[in-house]
């Protein structure tokens, strides 16, 4: 009788390469939001987010098809959004804020797709792809007047956004000093506001 196939991977030997393509994709998108981010879209090129990865551009190619697909999956952002629907009426905004707070802080896709959409069309349109598809339904489940959704959640995220940029980006140092809870204090009521009040 024949013994193993000794050309066969072992279960082991697929799991590192596994791990090696995770790793390399990883690089790639680190790479890719980075120059994103510095460079804009139109600028960034395949072979400069290579370089910066320290791996071939055919391999950004294997991967991600073009830069167009590269883009797509180095700002994929998915917001978690809270179900408010349970919520009184009064946590609303306390809840939001604290939330997009701590989503500001510890995902660095949303940061990088913040500084890419403030200077190019691509990454704009991205933003407001992820607003309009994840803030817009949590908005309904709370306002008063389903015709008054698209606005009061645009009106929540110019809170949201101006935060984000003053504080994660252009690094503003008063609102940098802020701690998170004077951050919920003073944002919340006006959330809670664009969101849950009567129409001025």
């Amino acid at each position: 009788m024949n013994g193993p196939d000794s050309s066969s991977p072992s279960p082991a030997s697929g799991s590192g390469a596994r791990r090696r393509s995770d790793d390399t994709r990883d690089a790639i998108l680190a790479a890719a939001r980075e120059r994103f981010a510095a460079d804009g879209y139109e600028r960034a090129t395949i072979r400069a987010i290579a370089k910066d990865a320290a791996i071939d551009p055919s391999m950004v190619m294997r991967y991600y098809g073009n830069k167009e697909g590269l883009f797509a999956a180095a700002v994929a952002v998915d917001l978690a959004m809270p179900d408010l629907g349970p919520l009184p009426r009064q946590d609303v905004g306390r809840v939001l804020v604290t939330h997009f707070l701590g989503m500001w802080e510890e995902n660095e896709v949303l940061t990088a797709l913040l500084r890419v959409g403030a200077t190019n069309q691509a990454g704009a349109e991205r933003m407001q792809g992820i607003f309009r598809d994840q803030v817009m339904p949590v908005a309904r489940q709370v306002c008063p007047d389903p015709e008054q959704v698209p606005a009061r959640a645009a009106l929540t995220a110019t809170q949201l956004l101006g935060l984000a940029l003053t504080r994660y980006v252009l690094r503003f140092p008063p609102v940098v000093a802020l701690a998170r809870e004077e951050v919920v204090a003073w944002l919340a009521p006006t959330v809670q506001r664009y969101l849950t009040a009567p129409s001025p």
